[in-house]
């Protein structure tokens, strides 16, 4: 397997259309645990499965209603199932879950594809071209 293929990433999610592609610690459920805690600034996560690959982590107790919606959280779990509610906080993205239920993280590819995701859900304003006579 090459660097490229590890599963070695996740991708945070926030509120205001920020994210953050993070490193995933190897095969260490208290480091899994402690990357989570630090990501959504919480002590208790709860974890939604998007898809057998895809797993959406947020801060619990759920749903966080004062926290603003995260309109990227809530497209991307829509794009994979039925959607029921809205999505509160910062999330943090992995993988699935290895045949002994260890949370897998994410490859480059797939942080890629999650990534190019969370930009066409986010409004972005494109500057036009300036004109050196108007600077």
């Amino acid at each position: 397997m090459t660097t490229e293929q590890k599963n070695n990433h996740a991708l945070i999610l926030r509120t205001n259309g920020e994210f953050e592609i993070i490193d995933w610690p190897a095969t260490d459920a208290r480091g899994h645990l402690e990357t989570l805690y630090r990501a959504t600034e919480s002590n208790a996560v709860d974890g939604i499965d998007i898809s057998p690959t895809l797993t959406m982590w947020l801060n619990n107790p759920a749903p966080n209603a004062n926290a603003p919606v995260n309109r990227a959280a809530t497209i991307l779990y829509a794009l994979h199932r039925e959607p029921h509610q809205h999505y509160h906080g910062t999330v943090v993205i992995t993988g699935g879950a290895d045949p002994q239920g260890e949370t897998l993280g994410l490859t480059k590819d797939e942080v890629a594809a999650l990534v190019e995701i969370h930009l066409m859900s986010i409004p972005v304003t494109v500057p036009g071209q300036r004109d050196r006579r108007n600077s």
